[in-house]
């Protein structure tokens, strides 16, 4: 089924469910430089911002109040924090709530909007792949939009859950050590945050276009080891004097070699990232080190 062609009268009301989040907190400061009417709401951020909490007054009046939702909000990290908590009751719980709670009012005011799934939504032994293939049942269902993100980066708030690219940086200035999970030898497909708003914008102008089957893989289609990713962080710290030292582990990592991973180009006709993976990082270590600069 086609999903349905969005009018709107003067602003956008545009809703960002996990407005803090990696890619929310990028999401939200890119619609608002481009005058979107951005309402903000976090999947856990005081009492009334807890989209745990069934019913939720708030969560009900900003979803009825909407014309366009991105449904980012999941309680979701970096490899460090999937390996300590998905398998754990108050992850499986939280997610299960939280997608329960949104879909349910979204199903009742019938409004457009894209869930944000992942390439590891295939992946039945992963607990957090599993709930985000729920979540695209329940997405397919109501005839939203599901996109697939792969490794995004940028500037993240809560440096508990960084990803891969955050976490090495933190760790150079930090210890002066990028200690990895693997040998490094994986290679990943990684796409700038910056690029990854412009994408989540044409999916939403050009919502009519695509369908519910469609699964809009959002990736820059270029793919790098974690190995050379460690290096170029390494480099960037020489630059600035600095010596960070590389110490890979022994295990591989094969989770994203995955035949039913491969990325669907469709969007691409539409959009195409514009950052490739050298300046992107230099970008976060420059924002980066304003941190550290007294250290």
């Amino acid at each position: 089924m086609i999903a349905q062609t969005v009018k709107y009268e003067g602003k956008k009301r545009v809703l960002i469910l996990g407005s803090s989040g990696q890619i929310g907190a990028h999401l939200t400061e890119y619609l608002k430089a481009k005058d979107y009417d951005v309402r903000e709401f976090d999947a856990v951020n005081g009492e009334h911002q807890d989209m745990t909490q069934i019913p939720n007054v708030e969560l009900h009046r900003n979803i009825m109040c909407s014309d366009f939702i991105f449904f980012l909000a999941f309680d979701v990290g970096g490899s460090h924090y999937l390996k300590k908590y998905q398998h754990t009751f108050n992850f499986i719980n939280n997610n299960t709530r939280v997608m329960a709670n949104a879909f349910t009012l979204i199903e009742k005011y019938k409004k457009p909007f894209v869930f944000a799934s992942s390439q590891m939504s295939n992946m039945s032994y992963s607990p957090y792949g599993v709930m985000k293939r729920v979540g695209e049942l329940y997405t397919k269902s109501l005839n939203g939009l599901i996109v697939k993100f792969w490794n995004v980066y940028g500037i993240e708030k809560d440096m508990e859950k960084a990803h891969v690219i955050t976490d090495f940086i933190k760790k150079g200035f930090e210890t002066g050590i990028i200690d990895m999970m693997t040998d490094g030898s994986e290679h990943r497909e990684f796409l700038y945050a910056e690029d990854c708003c412009e994408a989540l914008e044409t999916v939403m102008q050009e919502y009519s276009v695509f369908t519910s089957d469609d699964d809009l893989h959002i990736t820059s289609g270029s793919s790098t080891s974690i190995l050379d990713i460690a290096r170029t962080i390494q480099s960037l710290f020489k630059e600035n004097d600095r010596e960070v030292s590389i110490v890979p582990a022994e295990s591989k990592d094969d989770v994203q070699k995955d035949a039913r991973n491969e990325a669907n180009p469709h969007i691409k006709q539409w959009w195409r990232p514009q950052t490739n993976i050298s300046d992107g990082i230099a970008k976060v270590f420059e924002e980066m080190k304003k941190d550290y600069e007294n250290i």
